[in-house]
């Protein structure tokens, strides 16, 4: 006698979608759910973690062009506070593109997919900084 089972799919209650967004050495990770419309920031609210407002609507720029309200997660960490603003943004427009295909074009035109990869360059031994040679000595 075979016994046969069947598989009843379970309801998925928080289904969210995860982007990584990048900076310098700032790195976002930011889950968006279908939800009230809040946004945390390790933990804080976005207009308490970004003490400067500009950071804020920096960082909420993609939502303006999504529409829809959102229940965002963020945990950020490493460097600056603009760094940190625009690795949210870099993130937050990949999440979007996930749930919504369509808003890549938009996404893309607005510059939110281009990740900035300009980093600090490293500094090389016998020189003062990176390129900033000692000062020469004739005699």
């Amino acid at each position: 006698m075979v016994k046969q089972e069947t598989t009843k799919a379970k309801p998925v209650v928080h289904r969210y979608v995860e982007g990584v967004g990048r900076r310098k050495t700032a790195i976002a990770r930011v889950r968006v759910v279908q939800g009230a419309g809040e946004t945390m920031v390790n933990g804080k609210p976005l207009a308490a973690y970004f003490q400067l407002p500009r950071l804020s609507v920096l960082a909420a720029s993609p939502l303006v062009l999504a529409g829809d309200k959102f229940t965002i997660t963020v945990t950020v960490k490493g460097g600056g506070v603009q760094a940190q603003a625009e690795a949210i943004r870099h993130g937050l427009s990949r999440a979007l593109v996930m749930l919504d295909a369509e808003m890549k074009k938009q996404m893309r035109v607005a510059g939110y997919l281009t990740r900035d990869s300009r980093m600090v360059e490293r500094k090389k031994f016998g020189l003062k900084k990176a390129r900033r040679a000692p000062q020469w000595q004739k005699r």
